[in-house]
């Protein structure tokens, strides 16, 4: 997923971050070909297989109408040209197909898979408006800062964007200066501690 400007693919974020609306894939641009954004997203590859789009559809209709479990998804966004970050795993609970009035696009709704809203606040906290997901500016903010770089060992691969007072714990992700570049292996040795 994307929201930075100019993102190819119209994707929402509703509900404080814990709903996501995304949208499929367009077909593969071709030379001669029409351009994807003229031509309703495909049920089908090329060589007649199902589309990724396909998929998804059915694993959410599955979900919706065989009593299963919704299937996880993990979702990372794209902040930067080969830069990406995860936000979560979340559950494909919908799909359909809407029509833009030029075209037919697939739309997939996911819905985060904790449920940190019932978090009891702890005594002095105060309320402030809560989001799940980093917004891309303060990621880029963050990635500017901390060099693309884990800040306790240099590791410039694998890098996770942590909050220092982590989000379960009443945690901003909206000010960079409660957020972090860290490598997988310091991220996990933190995991929801207060540094």
């Amino acid at each position: 997923m994307s929201r930075r400007t100019g993102a190819p693919y119209s994707d929402v974020v509703e509900d404080d971050g814990r709903v996501l609306i995304y949208e499929g894939h367009d077909v593969p641009a071709q030379r001669d070909g029409p351009h994807p954004k003229t031509v309703d997203q495909p049920w089908a590859s090329i060589g007649g297989r199902p589309s990724q789009n396909k998929l998804f559809y059915d694993a959410a209709n599955r979900g919706a109408h065989d009593s299963r479990d919704p299937e996880p998804v993990r979702v990372y966004e794209k902040i930067k040209p080969g830069i990406w970050t995860y936000n979560g795993t979340f559950q494909l609970t919908e799909a359909w197909i809407a029509n833009t009035g030029q075209r037919k696009v697939f739309k997939f709704r996911l819905v985060l898979t904790e449920d940190v809203a019932n978090e009891p606040l702890s005594e002095g906290t105060i309320d402030l408006p809560h989001n799940r997901l980093i917004p891309s500016e303060v990621k880029l903010e963050v990635w500017r800062r901390d060099r693309g770089q884990c800040i306790l060992c240099g590791k410039q691969d694998n890098l996770h964007f942590d909050h220092d007072v982590p989000f379960s714990k009443g945690g901003s992700s909206l000010v960079a200066n409660n957020i972090r570049l860290l490598c997988a292996r310091h991220n996990l040795i933190k995991h929801d501690r207060i540094e």
